[in-house]
């Protein structure tokens, strides 16, 4: 089963080493990362995605907070939350089937961001199954190039009442 761990952290140089080197030594795959900073400078947030049983996301949880840059680790997976992925898309797009591709973009709430001569460059925003079909629906016109982000969620309800600012 995929868990999806938030991670706040020291915002400082290395941090990221540190962790991604923990999951390479204890032999666990990270299937998403995403980092960026809080409202808090100081501090900032892992979307991380790891699949694994309870047994192993527990022995990630320990040795996550034996690190001292690590702050607050949370499993949203036992929880509510909102999540979302970003994906940037470029097709070939000669100007006969443009109408085509600009209908499936519409489709998907998705835009435009780029126009070339024969490519449209796509950005599409939503959870992992929207993504995948929207990939799945462009792949006929000639998928150039795809940019993902992976995962980012965030609990529902209250500010999480860990959450240290």
């Amino acid at each position: 089963m995929k868990h999806t761990l938030a991670v706040n952290v020291e915002n400082r140089p290395g941090v990221l080493t540190r962790i991604a080197g923990l999951f390479a030594r204890r032999g666990y795959n990270i299937d998403s990362l995403a980092v960026g900073k809080t409202d808090n400078p100081l501090i900032s947030r892992m979307t991380i995605v790891v699949d694994g049983d309870d047994r192993v996301i527990e022995q990630v949880s320990k040795q996550l907070y034996k690190l001292i840059d690590v702050i607050k680790l949370t499993d949203l997976t036992t929880e509510e939350y909102v999540d979302r992925e970003m994906i940037l898309i470029k097709v070939n797009a000669d100007p006969a089937i443009r109408g085509e591709i600009m209908q499936i973009v519409d489709i998907f709430r998705a835009r435009i961001v780029d126009i070339g001569k024969n490519t449209v460059i796509i950005e599409a925003t939503g959870d992992e199954s929207k993504i995948n079909a929207i990939e799945s629906a462009l792949r006929p016109f000639g998928i150039k190039e795809v940019v993902r982000t992976g995962r980012i969620a965030m609990s529902r309800g209250l500010k999480n009442k860990n959450y240290k600012s």
